[in-house]
């Protein structure tokens, strides 16, 4: 299925961390916490201000971002879960 988001938000995979520890232990899905970084599947067209004019996202389709913890709605599309965020939900852009 295609989606694209719209004004100011965008679609993001959450990129999983590695499953073992430093130590070798393997930590269990239940003791793990959700990624906070992901990377960015699709963005809509930008923000449009009440004058009618229309900022672009500084965000753009395949950068891996930092976003909060609680941040974005998560949806499942084709069995996949992804998170739709809007921009000023997310704090950085990792190069």
């Amino acid at each position: 299925m295609k989606v694209r988001p719209l004004h100011d938000r965008m679609l993001v995979r959450r990129i999983e961390e590695k499953q073992t520890a430093k130590g070798g232990i393997i930590i269990p899905d239940t003791a793990k916490e959700k990624p906070m970084q992901g990377k960015v599947l699709a963005v809509g067209n930008g923000r449009v201000f009440e004058n009618g004019k229309q900022l672009a996202l500084d965000v753009k389709v395949g950068d891996r971002i930092l976003f909060g913890k609680y941040s974005g709605t998560e949806i499942k599309i084709d069995g996949e879960e992804v998170l739709v965020v809007r921009e000023d939900e997310v704090l950085a852009v990792m190069g």
